[in-house]
């Protein structure tokens, strides 16, 4: 099992290279400064800054700037706005943005201050971008971007697989019959996530996605076979990118159980980065159906998410025919 992996920074460069796309993004100036470190996921509107209130300015995180801001310097006499802009380059904030602008030919330009901002930012070393992007619309979608890049990470021995909805993990000691397992549960229409080792994020500390690495993406490795290409073997359905995770289950040597759970009634938990997931483990003998016992487990996850606990209703169902009988 690896350790957590805590993400303290992420640099300007991947933050565009990841969600450039998304975010509208076009870098206009600073390109040597795409090195600097984006130090909190989160978004800073510099008001108070640029109106010369530096004493509580967040220059770890990623700065935006519209309309209001753009507004004020263009109010400002020229040699105030420029050393206004001057002094804010100073304060090592790792990148710029400039909301609701955009680089079509024949746009109509709402003022200079936008290219007066690109060039002070090319001097300084300080990266800006422009965006189409409403301010606000931006700031929440940087936010949920950063949220995700800056997520505690782990790793974990398991394959994960998508039943339904239900994102499962299979784990269990080597050699138990996880590869077996996964291809069974491929055979019956389901979608594979990763193979033998899930990488899991922890997103707002309430909810664990899982993805493959990528190298081993959309690959499995069975014993007697070799690699196997999952999307060219059971079809482009058969693989999913990522996927929350809702279930953990746990394959067992059922000689090395001395208690099976045969009513369902005990609640348990695995945890991963202090998330607790539902846990079922499951005893491994010859001539059971794992594949099926899985997906039954995956199903009935379902159901209880759905407010229907069947082993709950059936021994409220017992107690009541106890009650009744003279």
């Amino acid at each position: 099992m690896a350790a957590t992996s805590k993400v303290s920074s992420v640099s300007v460069g991947d933050f565009y290279r990841q969600h450039a796309a998304d975010l509208e993004m076009d870098l206009v100036a600073g390109q040597e400064g795409l090195e600097r470190n984006i130090r909190e996921p989160t978004i800073n509107r510099p008001g108070l800054a640029l109106s010369g209130h530096y004493s509580y300015f967040a220059n770890k995180r990623v700065q935006i700037i519209g309309s209001a801001e753009l507004s004020y310097l263009q109010s400002l006499e020229s040699a105030d706005r420029e050393e206004c802009i001057r002094r804010f380059f100073s304060a090592n904030f790792p990148c710029l943005v400039i909301a609701r602008q955009t680089k079509k030919k024949g746009a109509k330009r709402r003022s200079d201050v936008p290219a007066l901002i690109a060039r002070l930012g090319e001097q300084a070393g300080v990266p800006v971008f422009l965006t189409p992007m409403i301010t606000m619309k931006f700031i929440n979608a940087a936010t949920i971007a950063l949220e995700t890049d800056f997520a505690p990470r782990k790793s974990e021995h398991g394959s994960m697989v998508d039943i339904l909805g239900v994102g499962t993990l299979v784990r269990g000691d080597s050699g138990i019959g996880k590869s077996e397992c996964v291809l069974s549960l491929l055979g019956l229409g389901y979608s594979l996530v990763s193979d033998d080792i899930t990488r899991f994020r922890a997103i707002e500390g309430r909810t664990l996605v899982g993805t493959s690495a990528d190298l081993t993406r959309f690959h499995m490795e069975v014993r007697g076979i070799g690699i196997i290409n999952v999307a060219a073997l059971f079809g482009v359905r058969s693989t999913r990118f990522e996927k929350t995770l809702h279930l953990v289950v746990t394959l067992r040597d059922y000689r090395e159980m001395e208690e099976v759970d045969r009513h369902g009634l005990q609640k348990n938990f695995y945890t991963i980065l202090g998330i607790e997931v539902p846990h079922v483990i499951l005893p491994v003998r010859s001539g059971r159906d794992i594949g099926r016992l899985v997906e039954v487990a995956a199903l009935d996850q379902k159901l209880k998410s759905q407010g229907t606990n069947s082993a709950l209703e059936f021994n409220e169902r017992l107690i009541r025919m106890m009650d009744t009988k003279p």
